[in-house]
């Protein structure tokens, strides 16, 4: 039973990295944004399975919660950032900014 949940850590390990080349190479913000949430959320269920497997759940429990809360309000902020400012190239601040510009 060890074995499985290792293999699944190691799964999702890789399904992290995948979800970081979409966060780095996203065509848009909101497709940057939405790969930070899903890495979040794998990295909470990381956390919780390797709780399982080295059988300190009560801990891991804990330390994945708080990663959870912080992973929602950061994406919450960068949402809200974002809705106004629609592009993270600098010398841009406003959408409008970079359409004059054209």
């Amino acid at each position: 039973m060890e074995n499985f949940f290792l293999l699944t850590i190691i799964i999702l390990i890789i399904m992290v990295i995948l979800c970081l080349y979409r966060a780095v190479f996203g065509p848009t913000i909101m497709d940057r944004i939405a790969a930070v949430g899903v890495i979040g959320t794998k990295t909470t269920l990381i956390l919780i399975l390797l709780g399982i497997y080295y059988k300190r759940v009560e801990m891991f429990v804990d330390i994945s919660l708080a990663y959870a809360l912080l992973n929602f309000i950061a994406t919450l902020a960068a949402s809200k950032f974002f809705r106004v400012r629609k592009s993270i190239v600098p010398g841009t601040k406003f959408l409008k900014d970079r359409e004059e510009s054209k």
